[in-house]
């Protein structure tokens, strides 16, 4: 299990406690269909995870292990790779294994510095910002967006980390730190908490920059890609100040308008295909793909200036559900996600065949409520043939008399009673699809 998937509890428990703070507050930082979209998209990044850590990991072990530069020049002392603090030593019972101590503290620096250049370059070119368009989509800004991460994104990431793994830092090491930086990354997505103060806002990322950085506004965009220490921000030049002056407008420069995180993850790349297409000339389909977002070519426009905008002047996406449905939608994406961390720590006892067939289903299941939050047309078809799956499932639980026959009957309740309401609602999907099932 990572670091990040046993930090999962505690990610939810903070969502409940962000969402009561503010709401005795009086302030709507949220939307119940935006976070079960940003929460959904965190689940299908999790679930890739299962599949791609031979390359997203792997590669980086073989480097450590055979590139290294301690394997050229044995004279270099390896990196200490164990823990910082000595049990039973000391007079606390403890005491500080300083070399350890200076290796895991060099290591949490580096890992926040090549997060700093892959998170820049993922904005500043295109066919890694379609990878990475994920994280901003989102038109609110809270805990949830923070587990809002992209899927496909990972497998360009990888080699920013690589250095890391020439100049020897241990794998442990380097894992234990990343997860580490993304922890932290996480309590950065609030607007629950203002500025700290010049000695932590001078060195630390904090949610006051980060907030800067989700910001589709002209002077917001492109800045303040640090992890955890925002002085790579200022040392090279992408640091920008929040101005309460003009607030931060959230999301993308053209809204996605969908709930689907399959959508979610191929919204830049559908674009930037259809660019390509209509481009003639080989060089600018190069830039196309390895320029900056928002350039095109004369044939097509030019590029794309990023337009003012103000929190008044957006409009969200937000398609309104009748209330059982509603209800419905919230009902499966509880069973689902509950499935989903069930999987996530039992897959690497799974055969991969029952992991990547369960995986399957789950995505299925979040398509499925994200079309019930969009009242899209698709949903009403592929709903009833997952409901009539997981029925038939149930039932070859119970008649089979096998131990999990109690859930075999949950199954088939669960099954037969939201039918009868996605029939009673069936009207609700008769409009034009809002978007594609992929």
């Amino acid at each position: 299990m990572t670091v990040i998937q046993a930090a999962i509890p505690l990610f939810f428990l903070a969502l409940i406690a962000e969402l009561i703070w503010t709401h005795k507050r009086g302030q709507r930082f949220s939307r119940l269909n935006d976070s079960i979209a940003d929460v959904s998209c965190g689940v299908l990044s999790q679930l890739a995870g299962i599949f791609d850590k031979a390359l997203t990991l792997g590669v980086y072990v073989w480097v450590a292990a055979h590139a290294s530069v301690q394997q050229w020049l044995p004279r270099i002392p390896a990196w200490p790779d164990r823990s910082a603090f000595v049990s039973g030593a000391g007079a606390l019972g403890f005491a500080i294994d300083a070399p350890a101590l200076f290796s895991w503290g060099v290591t949490f620096f580096l890992v926040d510095l090549c997060f700093y250049w892959s998170h820049r370059m993922a904005h500043e070119v295109n066919l890694l910002w379609a990878g990475h368009v994920v994280h901003h989509q989102s038109e609110e800004y809270n805990l949830a967006v923070a587990i809002r991460q992209a899927t496909i994104g990972k497998l360009f990431t990888w080699m920013f980390y690589i250095p890391l793994a020439l100049i020897g830092v241990p794998v442990r090491l380097f894992v234990a730190c990343y997860g580490i930086n993304l922890i932290y990354q996480f309590v950065l997505h609030t607007r629950a908490v203002g500025k700290l103060g010049a000695p932590i806002e001078g060195v630390m990322n904090t949610p006051s920059h980060h907030r800067v950085h989700h910001g589709v506004n002209p002077k917001y965009q492109d800045r303040n890609y640090a992890g955890v220490f925002i002085v790579f921000d200022k040392w090279f030049g992408t640091f920008e100040v929040e101005d309460e002056a003009e607030p931060v407008v959230y999301g993308v420069t053209k809204p996605l308008e969908s709930w689907n995180p399959v959508t979610a993850n191929l919204q830049v790349f559908r674009y930037l295909w259809q660019d390509l297409k209509q481009v003639s000339r080989w060089p600018d389909r190069v830039r196309l793909v390895f320029g900056r977002p928002g350039w095109r070519p004369a044939e097509l426009g030019g590029p794309i200036m990023p337009a003012a905008v103000s929190v008044h002047s957006v409009e969200k996406f937000d398609p309104s559900v009748p209330r059982p449905l509603a209800g419905y939608g919230v009902l499966h994406f509880v069973v689902t996600i509950s499935a989903a961390v069930l999987l996530l720590r039992n897959a690497s006892t799974l055969p991969k065949q029952e992991t990547a067939a369960m995986a399957f289903l789950v995505v299925v299941s979040l398509v499925g409520v994200a079309g019930i939050f969009e009242r899209a047309k698709w949903t009403w078809p592929l709903e009833t043939a997952r409901l009539i799956a997981f029925g038939v499932i149930g039932g070859a639980l119970v008649v089979s008399q096998s131990p999990l026959a109690v859930w075999g009957w949950g199954s088939i309740i669960l099954s037969v009673g939201s039918f009868v309401v996605l029939w009673r609602y069936r009207a609700a999907f008769t409009e034009v699809a809002l978007s594609p099932v992929m």
